[in-house]
Parts: structure tokens; sequence; C-alpha cells
């Protein structure tokens, strides 16, 4: 439970304990790629299996599976918008009913993260806006943030300060980030224009594989308060609050792929060393809680705690390029992929009780 202005947020008991739903997409073959003759390697062969055609060796072919099986996998032709319907949606959404949700893509550098990440987080947008349309029985509030982890250091997003921002344990609502800038959404352009903001503040730089590639992970945070217009007087809380957050995440690199140096290499470092503790915390939760879970150890694990097995729907989508070129960086988004999915959360529908209707509960419960 956790008090913020006046009122107290409680957790009913009913709860969903669910896996993680993990799609794989893989784009088509880029232009630098085309220009060197190189080779697509991997395919979607139906809704759920994607396969490595190219198994040299009878070694090979013993140490990697050849085929791969998740909850969606999206071939080279599908459009974001088939991406979100049927790979983010229902997850995304879940936020409408009380519910935490997170959205995240993964992937190595230049597999097309970012691009889907756009597409998800505006459709799912959209999908929110028609969702308050069509319930007008329901007062809804819409707040918005923005963060960037770049270098292990968070940064504000709608902000012009970069002053790193501090990180904070709540006893109850976990990991909080301090000071950072909360706008309450008055419609969707000015969501659109939030949106710009933060694109323009992002960090980004020329590598060799991808001329805007993202130099941190940003993560987008939508909270939806919703209430009945007129309290139904039957005692019951009528206010629920929730957080999505879409989590678009730096691609890993190899300095020999990227040609990195200076600042690039330490950026590549940085964004190597945080998806690594990702992974481990990963592939820790596949095998059940049981142990040491590493979230402390990076800023992103730490933040993002409640969508890793916690309080929260969580969907990933893991990128892949199809080129040979970078057939080892694919397998081991697979291979993360793959752990993701035997992970389980526990999402809670979110109810807000206001200190008046909890008094009279409290009243009504002492009398009885």
């Amino acid at each position: 439970m956790w008090m913020d202005g006046g009122d107290e947020q409680m957790q009913e008991p009913a709860s969903c304990e669910e896996r993680i739903f993990v799609s794989v997409r893989l784009r088509p073959l880029s232009e630098k790629e085309i220009a060197r003759h190189d080779i697509s390697d991997w395919e979607c062969i139906n809704d759920n299996t994607i396969i490595y055609r190219n198994s040299l060796s009878v070694s090979e072919r013993s140490m990697y599976p050849t085929a791969y099986t998740f909850d969606r996998v999206f071939s080279s032709d599908c459009a974001n918008q088939q991406v979100y319907e049927a790979g983010a949606k229902e997850v995304a959404l879940s936020v409408v009913s009380g519910i935490n949700s997170s959205v995240f893509a993964y992937g190595q550098t230049s597999s097309g993260k970012t691009y889907t990440m756009t597409g998800i987080t505006e459709y799912a947008m959209t999908d929110i806006y028609d969702y308050i349309q069509r319930h007008k029985e329901r007062e809804f509030i819409l707040k918005f943030s923005a963060m960037e982890i770049y270098n292990e250091s968070v940064r504000d997003l709608l902000s012009a300060d970069s002053t790193p921002l501090r990180l904070l344990d709540d006893p109850e609502r976990g990991t909080v980030v301090e000071k950072l800038t909360e706008e309450t959404l008055r419609d969707w352009n000015h969501f659109k224009e939030l949106l710009s903001v933060c694109e323009a503040q992002r960090q980004i730089g020329e590598t060799s594989l991808n001329e805007t590639s993202s130099r941190s992970h940003q993560i987008l945070r939508v909270t939806i308060e919703s209430s009945t217009r007129e309290f139904l007087g039957n005692g019951k809380p009528s206010t629920l609050a929730a957080t999505v957050n879409f989590v678009d995440l730096a691609g890993s690199e190899r300095a020999s792929q990227t040609l990195s140096a200076g600042a690039r290499l330490k950026e590549g470092c940085h964004i190597n060393r945080s998806l690594l503790t990702l992974g481990t915390v990963i592939r820790k939760l596949s095998k059940g809680r049981n142990g040491h879970i590493p979230f402390r150890d990076s800023k992103l694990t730490r933040i993002l705690q409640s969508s890793l097995g916690g309080n929260a729907r969580t969907a990933i989508i893991c990128t892949l390029s199809p080129a040979r070129t970078h057939v080892e960086q694919s397998r081991n988004t697979l291979l993360f992929a793959s752990c993701a999915k035997e992970v389980t959360t526990n999402a809670q529908v979110n109810v807000v009780v206001s200190d008046k209707a909890l008094v009279k509960r409290l009243q009504r419960n002492w009398l009885d």
C-alpha cells in the first residue's frame, strides 16, 4: 500500500500468474547487408516457429537448436500494426483495467527495436484513447513520464536538465526515480508533442551498423487513473490506477562489428554490461525464484524489477537480423527469448481507496 495525495492504494487479493508473452520479429536484410552480399539464414515457417537454415556441419547442428518456438514469430513482411495486434496489444491494454503492464523490445543493435517500439507505443496509445471515448461512465486521468539510462545514469527525457536522477527505495512502491517529471496528458496531440521532446533528447549516435543507433535504454511510462463519475454508494472502491511501460532497450553490440572507439566504445560497454545483467536476471527467474536475483546490479533491472516477475503483465519482442554475419548475436537473442518465456509474473488489479471510503469501510466492519 502507498500514500499519495490523501489516497491509499490497496491491491486486491485476486491475481493472475502467467508467463511473459515472448515474440520474435525477423527484419528484412538491410541495404548494407544486401550491398555486401550477405545471406539470410533465418526463416519463420509459421506463426510460432523460426528456423536456422544453414547448419554447415554435424558439430554445429549438435551444438545449437535449428528451430525455436515462441508465443508468436513475425516474418520480415509483417507490418508494425500486425506485430502490435498479435504481440503486445492484450498486455499493453491491461493498464485500462488497473493492471500494470510492460512491453520490451530486445535485440542487437540495428535489428529494428526502436522502429518496432515506436509503432507499438503509438498504436497502444491510440487504443487507450479509443477505450476512454467508449467508456464515458468513467473519468480518466493520464500521466506521462520518460527517462533514459545512459552510461548507467538515469536522465529525465522531459527536462532540459541532464543532471542524473537518483533511484530511491520505497517500502511500498519499490524503486522510485527521484524528481522525474510527470506531465498530465491533455489529449493525443499533447502526447505526440511530448514524444517529440523525448526523441530530441535521447542519446543517439552513428556506428558502422546504424547511422542513428540508440545509445541508451528508453522507458516511456503512462499512468492511468480511472474512477466512476458517481460514487456507487455500496462501499466498494471505484478507482483504479496502473502504469504501462514502453521499453526500447539499447542494442547489444560488438566493437569489432560496430567499429566503435572513444565515446561510442564506452557507451557500448555500459550497454552490454546492463544487458548482461538483464540476461542474468531473466535466466535466474526462468529457473524459479530460489537464490539471489541480482536486480540491483544495474539501473535497468532495478527500475523494471516489478515488470520482471512482479506485479505486472509483460510482453517482450525480440528483434533479429537474418544476416549470416550476425548469426551469433541472433542466437544470443533467441537464447534470451527462450529463457524469458519461462518467467512468470503475478499481476494484480490496483484499486485506489479514498480516505473517506476507507473510513466508511472500517466503520462498517467494526459495527459488523
